[in-house]
């Protein structure tokens, strides 16, 4: 199947001049003009590569790139009319792959998107994630869990909030991140829905649902899985 491209641009005419030349070579595309739509598409399309442009309607392109890095390593190139040196650094440090400077040659543009298609790598997340007692078995391929060797049955949405933890074990997830990737950018301060969600996960997965072991709350932040 031929590699995903989703398009970060509010400019129609850019936009649409990017969409045809990747659809003209075969490329699947989707297209997003603000920073919480491009958030959203990257959550439930998975595209294989991103092309950014930083000056979003709604958020700064850094912040677009931070929300997609808490989860995941797809390539992400900026392509901004922001050509300064700090802005290339900025959202390099920040987890940019490439930077493609405004006004630019759509070959070069091309051969860039190829190149980073070349280096990505496959998630090094395992496909099986086991906690380290043996006790629950998270495989990320097929979508299931067991406990003790019992399958055990998820909603989408609790599969998803777990899929999520599991592909970044022991790392602090903000609950503004967890909540933007699960359920979309307009449920950023829905706090409750992650109490309502990490407290099913425990009742199902955890030994003992009051005293969890895999699912940590940090107070104020957010929460680690620590299998």
């Amino acid at each position: 199947m031929n590699a995903s491209v989703l398009v970060v641009e509010d400019d129609p005419h850019i936009a649409r001049a990017l969409l045809v030349n990747l659809k003209a070579r075969g490329y699947r595309t989707h297209h997003a003009a603000t920073g919480r739509a491009a958030l959203e598409i990257a959550a439930h399309e998975h595209p294989d590569v991103i092309l950014l442009d930083l000056g979003l309607p709604d958020m700064e392109g850094r912040q677009v790139i931070e929300g997609i890095r808490g989860w995941s390593q797809v390539p992400i190139m900026v392509v901004s009319a922001r050509g300064e040196s700090h802005s290339k650094v900025d959202a390099l440090d920040r987890g940019a792959d490439d930077y493609v400077a405004k006004p630019f040659a759509m070959d070069e543009l091309l051969a860039r998107l190829r190149a980073a298609l070349r280096r990505a790598q496959p998630d090094p997340v395992q496909a099986v994630v086991t906690t380290s007692d043996g006790r629950v078995s998270i495989d990320l391929a097929s979508k299931s869990v067991t406990v003790e060797g019992t399958p055990v049955r998820l909603t989408k949405l609790e599969w998803r909030l777990l899929e999520v933890l599991a592909r970044n074990t022991h790392r602090l997830i903000g609950r503004t991140e967890l909540l933007t990737t699960v359920w979309g950018p307009e449920y950023g301060e829905e706090a409750n829905y992650l109490r309502v969600y990490i407290s099913q996960l425990r009742s199902k997965l955890e030994p003992d649902p009051s005293h969890p072991r895999y699912f940590l709350t940090e107070l104020g932040m957010g929460y680690r899985f620590t299998p």
